[in-house]
């Protein structure tokens, strides 16, 4: 979705021989998305948060600051209603003059489809339109992404359980897993869009966007040699995550989960769901369990009983972390350093 560019007000005034120019209000919807617009205003200003870390962007009251945040915004930078689906009517009610760039819709994006299995076979993404759609053809250290294609073998008992009461019951979704900011080249694309939405509010800053967006793309290049290194030495190793929100960062460095204990996070798993996870943790051997914060450790611990395996928390929105700049890549580096300490 894209709104038309609504006319910024740029006033100048001579102090000290520099120009100033009035910036435009900006929001962005989680902190890692927020990390990246603050890393384009970087010098010229600084965008609101619109849902503060810790919070789950699935299902959200605004508090009247983050309602302010969007009511106040010339630009607002969002992933999409298929993360936040409540937050459509509150950009239309409260942001309604604004340019709002939804991310998961624009050129470029890589994008995946839900998986619905329980167990993951190696590299199991979406359908492959979603890339030629989105996206040039990208070469991830030469993995060709047209290897990989849609696997549409799911078992009949797990679509029964799917209409019951477990993972998707009273959550559904829309066509694409969201959770794209876990790939550091969505974030290179998104960076140079930011750059170019803000620069068309505040032309006279646009020198600015610009050089920040390519200092950060280089940061993302830099950041992606450097969790390829962390994770290297226990390549090969196999883990499980609570909830599947991680083929992004899978695809991005290489690196296959095995399965899922829940599909999402609106409910827990059935203990059928339960019995086949525990079932490849003891057939396989999976040497780690992820937890994440916000999700019940008592089951993971179920899931854990009578294994060998280890866990550790994974946090994909850096929930203890402070918004800013550096979060994106503090985000990617702490789920790097988590996997290779449970898996080492």
């Amino acid at each position: 979705m894209s709104r038309r560019l609504l006319p910024v007000s740029i006033s100048a005034a001579l102090m000290g021989g520099t120009v100033l120019a009035d910036v435009p209000n900006v929001a962005a919807d989680i902190a890692p998305v927020h990390s990246l617009v603050a890393m384009v205003m970087e010098g010229v200003g600084t965008p609101a948060l619109v849902i503060s870390p810790g919070a789950s962007p699935h299902e959200h009251n605004l508090r009247p600051s983050e309602a302010a945040a969007l009511q106040e915004a010339d630009l607002v930078f969002w992933l999409g209603e298929d993360l936040t689906p409540w937050m459509e009517g509150a950009i239309e009610t409260l942001a309604s003059g604004a340019t709002v760039t939804t991310l998961l819709e624009t050129d470029g994006t890589i994008l995946h489809d839900f998986r619905e299995s329980t167990l993951f076979e190696a590299h199991e993404h979406g359908e492959e339109g979603d890339h030629d759609e989105h996206a040039e053809d990208r070469d991830h250290d030469g993995h060709d992404h047209e290897e990989h294609a849609e696997d549409d073998d799911h078992n009949h008992e797990e679509h029964a359980e799917h209409e019951g009461h477990d993972d998707h019951d009273n959550h559904g979704h829309g066509d694409h897993d969201p959770h794209a900011w876990l790939s550091p080249d969505n974030a290179e694309t998104w960076l140079n869009l930011i750059a170019a939405q803000l620069s068309s509010a505040d032309p006279d800053n646009a020198g600015a966007y610009f050089a920040n967006a390519a200092a950060a793309r280089a940061e993302m290049d830099a950041l992606s040699a450097e969790v390829a290194g962390i994770l290297e030495p226990v390549r090969g190793g196999s883990f499980i995550v609570f909830h599947d929100a991680y083929q992004y960062f899978e695809d991005a460095f290489d690196f296959p989960a095995s399965g899922a204990i829940s599909l999402s996070d609106a409910s827990d798993p059935s203990p059928s769901r339960i019995a086949e996870i525990q079932g490849r943790i003891h057939e396989e051997g999976i040497d780690c369990v992820l937890a994440e914060p916000q999700f019940n450790q008592g089951i993971v611990n179920t899931v854990l009983d009578g294994t060998d395996a280890k866990t550790g928390v994974i946090d994909p929105l850096g929930s203890d972390l402070e918004p800013g700049k550096a979060l994106y890549a503090q985000v990617i580096r702490n789920m790097a350093n988590t996997l290779a300490e449970c898996l080492n």
